[in-house]
């Protein structure tokens, strides 16, 4: 069954710039991922501290492992320190 995710990034004041290089850095590394079929963030264009990912996967399993390889593991641990909230990832299906 096909899962979606959905991720918010609130920035701290000043780490903008850090967070959108971190977000361009997992999201390219995670296209290349077995079960991903399509990942993108954007950047609000009211806030521009507020970013999100958007992530289509094959199933629930494909996400779970992702959680666990290195980059991911490496962008939450990075990203962490830059942002101003914890870190919430909602997973969904879609419904028609």
């Amino acid at each position: 069954m096909n899962m979606f995710t959905f991720i918010r990034f609130h920035a701290k004041s000043g780490e903008q710039e850090d967070v959108a290089a971190a977000l361009s850095a997992v999201v390219s590394l995670t296209r290349d991922e077995p079960g991903c079929l399509r990942i993108n963030f954007f950047q609000s264009t009211r806030d521009t501290q507020l970013f999100y990912i958007h992530a289509h996967w094959e199933d629930n399993a494909a996400f779970s492992n992702h959680c666990r390889l290195a980059h991911t593991v490496e962008f939450i641990s990075r990203v962490s320190l830059l942002i101003d909230h914890p870190i919430e990832v909602h997973r969904t299906s879609l419904m028609l």
